[in-house]
């Protein structure tokens, strides 16, 4: 049975919990570009970031056609979940497969394909009688599959060409699906939705970040500096989720609603489906960078180029994500976050030399000055808004 969407449907708590075998993903990531250390190993945690991003954005459309908790939708969704924590288990093993057991690489390409076909297959579904929206489901079926036997070769060929087949069949996935999806067939029926189910996913980015915190300080005595760490670490998601929800995403979700069928679509492919992409990507590499400022609270040496580029590099990709949600959203771009996006670039070289919580107070500040500065400046719009 199939329970169409009202305009205003909200996120039901089956698709929360859907969302949790995400969080689980998420800090499998963040542990694969720890445990490798290197700037090829954040190269392959983005690729693979890429992989469960684009699959959530997936089934966050495929809420918006019919109800999450109900029906086929809902059996679909469960059956991915397994999929999703398939590919989870195996991300310590995308490019390096253990003894024993399966092959790690071939099981994650395997799982992330049964997750986007179960996706298509749920669509197609929900597609009968509904011609155009069938020719649109249709359309997609050749990249996910041509995006699925370019990871599944790499997974067998392995090394740096798994790193560029993997790469490729990114390129292959979005490419076209963005290309086909902006001004095709899809139904954004409830924008109100759309647009929440999207900033949900940014808070439980955000979560992984306090959860960098957690295993930062995994095993270390509780002491003054570790302290001193978890105070910044918690300014940083602050800040994170200040700068995101405060003015932006308002205006973002009532364009969103009040855009026409094709403008919508566009919307929705663009600035949220696309767009949205750096903003988490910048979320999670700032964990990362928090994780090892955490590990280190108390050290008088230099935080090192991994953990402030992981840190200063990730602030920088969220605030350059969000000046593209903006320019893409609502057509502005945003003159002090770009304004921050360059003294944090300027902070790396510095934040590499000076200890831990002096790197991480840095950002905070910056951060905290830009959201001091939009606070004061869009107060009128932002209760024109939120009135």
């Amino acid at each position: 049975m199939v329970h169409a969407l009202t305009a205003g449907h909200r996120v039901t708590t089956f698709e929360l919990f859907f969302d949790l075998v995400y969080v689980f993903a998420l800090t499998q990531v963040t542990k694969f570009m720890a445990h490798t250390h290197s700037g090829m190993g954040i190269v392959q945690g983005l690729l693979l970031l890429a992989l469960l991003w684009w699959s959530w954005s997936a089934y966050a459309w495929l809420g918006n056609q019919a109800r999450a908790d109900l029906g086929i939708v809902r059996v679909g969704m469960g059956l991915a979940m397994v999929g999703v924590f398939a590919v989870a288990l195996a991300v310590p093993e995308a490019w390096h497969d253990l003894p024993g057991g399966l092959n790690g690489p071939l099981v994650l390409a395997g799982a992330y394909l049964f997750v986007r076909c179960v996706h298509l297959v749920v669509y197609g579904l929900l597609a009968r009688g509904d011609r155009e929206l069938g020719r649109q489901v249709a359309v997609s079926w050749p990249p996910v599959l041509s995006g699925a036997g370019l990871l599944l070769a790499g997974a067998v060929v392995g090394g740096g060409t798994q790193t560029v087949l993997f790469a490729a069949a990114i390129a292959v996935d979005w490419g076209v699906v963005y290309s086909t999806s902006r001004r095709g067939s899809w139904r954004i029926h409830s924008a109100e939705y759309f647009s929440e189910r999207y900033e949900l996913f940014v808070i439980i980015a955000i979560g992984e970040s306090l959860t960098a915190l957690g295993v930062g300080a995994a095993e270390l005595p509780v002491s003054l500096p570790l302290l001193a760490a978890a105070a910044l670490g918690v300014g940083t998601a602050t800040a994170l989720w200040w700068l995101y929800f405060d003015v932006v995403t308002v205006v973002a979700r009532r364009r969103l609603h009040q855009a026409e069928r094709g403008t919508r679509l566009a919307l929705a492919a663009g600035a949220y489906g696309v767009g949205h992409f750096p903003v988490i990507a910048g979320i999670v590499l700032t964990a990362l960078g928090i994780e090892g400022v955490v590990g280190h609270a108390d050290s008088a040496h230099g935080l090192g180029w991994f953990s402030a580029l992981a840190l200063c590099g990730g602030t920088a990709l969220y605030l350059a994500g969000l000046l593209l949600f903006g320019r893409m959203a609502v057509n502005v771009w945003g003159p002090f976050r770009l304004v921050a996006l360059v003294a944090v670039a300027a902070w790396t070289p510095v934040a590499a030399a000076v200890p831990p919580l002096a790197s991480q107070a840095g950002v905070v500040a910056i951060l905290a000055v830009l959201a001091a500065v939009e606070t004061w400046w869009f107060a009128e719009i932002r209760n024109t808004m939120r009135a």
